[in-house]
C-alpha cells in the first residue's frame, strides 16, 4: 500500500522479513537482534553437543568397536579433523557467493545430522561393524569393506555438515544485530561472547555425561543422544525461518579480488596519481550490502588498478565497461582489507600452539591424580575441563562487569580494541608456557625422587595432577581473550560479503596450528633424540626434558607476540581511512601555503 504525501512510508515484508521504506530511501531490514537469538543460540547449543559428544569419544569407539589399531584409528581421525577445518573455506565460499548463510547452515544441520545418524547405525547393527574382540583374543577381526564404506559415508556427511556450518553460524548470528547503531554493535560485540560460552559449555557436557554414557553405558545409546541434540538443533533452527535477517549473496567476490590483481599487474608501470583519493575512479554498486569504504594508504600498488587511462571505458551509471581492465577504488579498498588481515592470522596460528599444550594427558597420567584420601582418579583427559570451566565462568563476568567498566574509562563500545584482546590472548600463552615448564620440572624431580606407583610408562609422580590446573586456568583465559577476539576481527574486518570466509578463518588458523604443532613435535623429538641430554619427548616423560620444550613453546611465543604488535600498530582498521586522507590533505595545504609564501 502507498504512502502520500512527504515522509510517507511503504510496509511491506521480503522473503517474510519486515521493510519499511519511505519515499526517497533504501529498503531499511528490521533487525530483531535479541528476539532471534533463542533460535540460534540454541541451535548452536544442540549442534555442538551432537557433534561434540560425538567426536570427542570416536578415537575410543573406532579402537573397541571397529577394533582399529591405534595408529590406524589416530591417522583417520586426523585426516578426517584436518579436512573437516578446511572444507570450512569451501562451505564459506559457497554461502558467500551462491547460497546465503541462511541456505548453507539449513542444508549443512540437516548433512549433520544425516551423519551422526549413519554412524549411530554403525553402532546399532551388528552388520555394520565388526565382531566384539574379546581381550583374551589372540586376533581381532577387523572391518570389512562395506562396513568401513558405511562409517567413512557417515564421516563424509559431518564433513560436509561442519564445512556448511562452522563458517556461517557466527556471521548468521551477527547478521541479526544492526551494525549501524550503537545497540546493535554492542549486541554482536555479546552474541560471540556468549556463542563461545555456549561452546565451551557444550564442550564440557559432551567430555563428561555424553562420553561416560558412551563408554560405560551402551554405545548406541551414547551414539543415539548426540544425534537427538543434533535433530533438536535441526528444528530450533528452522523454527526461527520468519524472525531471521536473510542476507543475500551478491556473488563471486573471488573474481572481484582477481580482477584487482590482474589490472594493477597489468598497469603496474603507470605512475601512481599524487592525490590517489580524488583522482582514482570511484563506483560503488547500489545494492551492495559493502560499506562504502574510505582511501587507505597501504598496498600503494593496487591503487593502479583504479586508474583511468584512454583505453578504459565507463557505463552510463559509473561503472567499468570491463572490469578486467579498470576497477573502482571500492574493490581496491576491499581487497586491502584481505591483505590486511593475513599477517593478524598468521599471528594467531602459533597462538593456538601455545595455548593447545599437548602433553597436559601425559602429564597428568604421570601424576597423582587421586582425589581426597580415596581410592577415585579423575581420568587423565578430564583435566582438560578446568580450561574450559575458566573459559565458561570468565565470558559472563567480562561481557557483563569488564566491558561496561572499560567502556567507562577508555570510551570505546567494547571497553579494549579487539586487537588489543588478541594481544592479550597472545601474551597469556608466555605466561602459561613458562607455568607449564616450572609445573613439569617439579613433576619430574618428584617422580625421580619419591615416586607413588608405576606404570608402564614409567614412574608415577607424587606431584598432585591438581598442579595443572594454573596453566590450564590460563589456557581458557587466553582463550576468552584471543580466540573470541580473532573470530569478532575477522567477522568485523572482512567486506560484508565475504563474512563466511571471515569465519572460515579461525577453523582454517586451527587447522594450520595442529599441522604446524605436529611438525615442531617432531622435529624436537627427532632433533634431541641423539643428544648428549636425551631425548625431550620420549615414551617416559621422567626420562625426558618436556619442561624444555615448553621453555622452548615460550620462546616461540615471545617471538609471536613481538610480530604481533608490530603488526598491530600497523595494522588499520576498515572504514579508518579518514584520518590517513586527512592527514594527506592537511600536508597538501601546508605546501601550498609554504609555496604561496614564498612566492
Amino acid at each position: 500500500m502507498a504512502g502520500n504525501g512527504h515522509g510517507s512510508q511503504i510496509r511491506h515484508k521480503i522473503d517474510d522479513q519486515e521493510i519499511v521504506v519511505g519515499d526517497d530511501e533504501e529498503p531499511e531490514v528490521n533487525y530483531r537482534g535479541i528476539r532471534a537469538m533463542p533460535y540460534i543460540i540454541g541451535n548452536e547449543t544442540f549442534e555442538k553437543l551432537g557433534a561434540l559428544g560425538t567426536l570427542a569419544n570416536l578415537q575410543v569407539y573406532l579402537t573397541t568397536v571397529f577394533n582399529m589399531s591405534r595408529v590406524s584409528a589416530t591417522t583417520l581421525l586426523s585426516i578426517f579433523s584436518g579436512t573437516t577445518n578446511f572444507a570450512t573455506l569451501l562451505g564459506a565460499f559457497f554461502s558467500d557467493a551462491y547460497f546465503g548463510r541462511y541456505k548453507t547452515l539449513g542444508f549443512g544441520s540437516v548433512a549433520s545430522f544425516l551423519g551422526l545418524l549413519v554412524i549411530t547405525m554403525t553402532a546399532v547393527f551388528k552388520r555394520l561393524h565388526p565382531p566384539h574382540c574379546a581381550s583374551d583374543a589372540e586376533r581381532c577381526v577387523g572391518a570389512t569393506a562395506w562396513q568401513m564404506a558405511v562409517l567413512l559415508f557417515g564421516f563424509g556427511l559431518m564433513i560436509v555438515g561442519a564445512g556448511a556450518i562452522r563458517p556461517c553460524n557466527l556471521a548468521f548470528g551477527a547478521d541479526q544485530f544492526n551494525p549501524k547503531t550503537e545497540a546493535g554493535k554492542r549486541g554482536i560485540d555479546s552474541f560471540f561472547n556468549w556463542y563461545f560460552f555456549t561452546l565451551t559449555f557444550a564442550q564440557m557436557v559432551s567430555v563428561t555425561l555424553v562420553v561416560y554414557v558412551q563408554s560405560d553405558v551402551s554405545w548406541p545409546i551414547g551414539l543415539a543422544i548426540p544425534t537427538l541434540f543434533m535433530l533438536i538443533s535441526c528444528f530450533l533452527f528452522f523454527l526461527g525461518t520468519k524472525i531471521y535477517v536473510i542476507v543475500k549473496p551478491e556473488g563471486s567476490f573471488l573474481t572481484s579480488l582477481a580482477q584487482v590483481v590482474a589490472v594493477a599487474a597489468r598497469k603496474r608501470r603507470l605512475k601512481r596519481p599524487h592525490q590517489p583519493w580524488l583522482t582514482l575512479h570511484k563506483y560503488a554498486p547500489p545494492k551492495s550490502i559493502n560499506s562504502k569504504l574510505p582511501y587507505t594508504d597501504q598496498f600503494r600498488f593496487l591503487d593502479k588498478a583504479a586508474m583511468i587511462t584512454p583505453g578504459d571505458e565507463i557505463n552510463p551509471d559509473g561503472s567499468p565497461a570491463d572490469p578486467w581492465r579498470l576497477c573502482s577504488l571500492q574493490q581496491v579498498e576491499e581487497t586491502k582489507c584481505v591483505l590486511r588481515v593475513i599477517p593478524i592470522w598468521a599471528a594467531a596460528i602459533l597462538y593456538h600452539v601455545g595455548e593447545k599444550q599437548q602433553y597436559i594427558v601425559f602429564q597428568a597420567m604421570q601424576s597423582d591424580r587421586h582425589l581426597g584420601g580415596g581410592g577415585f582418579q579423575i581420568p587423565p583427559a578430564t583435566y582438560n575441563i578446568f580450561s574450559m570451566l575458566t573459559l565458561t565462568l570468565w565470558v559472563p563476568v567480562y561481557d557483563r562487569a569488564v566491558v561496561p567498566l572499560l567502556r567507562r574509562v577508555t570510551g570505546k563500545p567494547s571497553g579494549i580494541t579487539v586487537l588489543q584482546r588478541i594481544g592479550i590472548g597472545i601474551f597469556l600463552t608466555i605466561v602459561e608456557s613458562l607455568v607449564g615448564a616450572f609445573v613439569e620440572e617439579r613433576r619430574r624431580s618428584l617422580a625421580t625422587a619419591q615416586p607413588v606407583a608405576h606404570s608402564h610408562r614409567g614412574a608415577v609422580s607424587s606431584m598432585s595432577a591438581m598442579w595443572l590446573v594454573p596453566q590450564l586456568v590460563l589456557a581458557g583465559l587466553a582463550e576468552s581473550f584471543s580466540a573470541i577476539g580473532q573470530v569478532e576481527f575477522f567477522y568485523k574486518q572482512f567486506p560484508e560479503n565475504m563474512r563466511s570466509i571471515a569465519g572460515s578463518f579461525f577453523f582454517l588458523g586451527t587447522a594450520a596450528a595442529n599441522y604446524l604443532n605436529g611438525l615442531l613435535i617432531t622435529v624436537v623429538h627427532r632433533t634431541t633424540e641423539g643428544s648428549p641430554a636425551g631425548n625431550w619427548l620420549p615414551e617416559d616423560l621422567n626420562k625426558g626434558r618436556l619442561d624444555y620444550f615448553y621453555y622452548l613453546v615460550a620462546g616461540l611465543c615471545f617471538l609471536n607476540f613481538g610480530y604481533f604488535v608490530m603488526c598491530a600498530r600497523w595494522y588499520n582498521y576498515k572504514g579508518s581511512g579518514e584520518s590517513v586522507e586527512h592527514q594527506m590533505a592537511e600536508k597538501e595545504k601546508i605546501d601550498r601555503d609554504l609555496d604561496s609564501r614564498v612566492v
